[in-house]
């Protein structure tokens, strides 16, 4: 079950371990490593979830995955979350995490959705052009959705720019099925 003030306890408590240990940023790309396999890997999340599966098995399975990958706190606080019965949260601890990284050094995270692949300089115009109206600096994902036909969006900090084609579309299309005209006569 998702919660987020678990998520948020636990990922306050890595932070400030993180942080005094001098660790953060290494923690912070752990976390991404763990929030994207989490993400992917649906599987993981159903055992996480089953109470059948003792806590040693899960235990197993974590450092299977991530012992190469992710840094000795890492894993000593993922196992931590697992003894405590919150392994299903997993994902939801390492995005909180992130989140809690992202507000301490003044990072937005923003999403371009395009119709196709862009290049870099459209991708570094967009990242201006936010962190110049928020005055962070972004991290910027992208997205490519052709159901769009054309344009773009870019969302961030709960705000949407929405320059699609086909939003115009279906506008156009509303503004249209209204009867505007009125006879002179």
């Amino acid at each position: 079950m998702e919660d987020y003030r678990i998520n948020l306890n636990y990922a306050k408590a890595l932070f400030l371990v993180a942080s005094d240990m001098g660790q953060l940023d290494a923690v912070c790309s752990d976390m991404r490593t763990v929030s994207n396999v989490c993400s992917q890997n649906h599987i993981l999340g159903t055992l996480f979830a089953n109470p059948v599966i003792r806590e040693g098995k899960k235990v197993a399975v974590l450092s299977d995955l991530f012992s190469e990958r992710v840094s000795k706190i890492s894993m000593l606080f993922l196992a931590f979350v697992v003894r405590k019965r919150r392994a299903v949260n997993l994902k939801g601890i390492a995005n909180a995490f992130l989140q809690l990284y992202r507000d301490e050094n003044n990072i937005v995270l923003s999403t371009l959705v395009t119709a196709s692949e862009v290049g870099d300089d459209v991708k570094q115009a967009v990242c201006d052009k936010v962190g110049n109206h928020t005055g962070k600096q972004v991290e910027l994902t992208t997205k490519v959705d052709p159901s769009i036909v054309g344009g773009f969006s870019v969302s961030y900090d709960n705000n949407m720019y929405d320059a699609r084609i086909s939003s115009q579309i279906a506008r156009l299309r509303k503004e249209f099925s209204k009867n505007v005209y009125e006879s002179k006569l």
